[in-house]
């Protein structure tokens, strides 16, 4: 009977635990005598001592399973993650030089933009200077002509009054000669008949 507990209990232990040592070792000590019940207790111990080797051997092969390669499943879930960063980072670098590339494309947007609006400015700057130059060019004709036709009539006036001035200066003469001719005779008048100018006798005896 001892011999066939022990068995029994080694075959039962790997699928069921150990039952525990308050219970059972009371039972087989009521139904056998006080040797079986010694034979009992020291067979009984046994089959845990037994048992805790394998799990510390188990244990001790689990320990070393981290410093081993790494299960497929591990590799995979590593080399997922490997890949979603690479492809993270692509698209970053993607996004990254679409970026650079817009703002590449905006800046010359802008730059020729700018540069169209200010070949506008220049040209209706050159085209208003233009105009005003004409008509600037068109009020000097216009007042040269003007000049020119006020400088040939100041001309016309001045040569009438020089007409004016030798007529009267003609005049003049003129009558000069005929107040000397006049004062020659009446000298000659007066030497013949003896007599004196009245007008000139009466200024002496006043």
């Amino acid at each position: 009977m001892a011999e066939e507990e022990p068995k029994k209990l080694e075959t039962e232990t790997p699928t069921q635990p150990p039952p525990p040592p308050s219970t059972e070792p009371a039972a087989p000590a009521a139904a056998e005598p006080p040797k079986d019940v010694a034979d009992d207790k020291t067979v009984i111990p046994s089959p845990p001592a037994e048992d805790k080797p394998v799990e510390s051997k188990a244990l001790a092969v689990v320990d070393k399973a981290p410093g081993a390669e790494p299960p497929a499943g591990e590799k995979s879930t590593e080399g997922s993650v490997n890949r979603d960063a690479v492809l993270a980072r692509v698209e970053t670098e993607k996004r990254i030089s679409l970026i650079k590339a817009w703002e590449e494309s905006e800046k010359s947007k802008a730059e020729n933009k700018a540069h169209k609006k200010l070949s506008s400015i220049v040209s209706w700057e050159n085209s208003r200077k233009a105009a005003v130059e004409a008509e600037l060019k068109k009020i000097e004709e216009q007042l040269e002509k003007k000049k020119a036709e006020y400088v040939e009539k100041m001309k016309n006036k001045m040569a009438l009054i020089h007409k004016e001035a030798e007529e009267k200066r003609a005049m003049i003469e003129a009558k000069r000669g005929e107040d000397l001719l006049k004062a020659e005779e009446l000298a000659a008048k007066y030497r013949a008949t003896g007599s004196a100018p009245k007008k000139l006798v009466g200024c002496f005896g006043s």
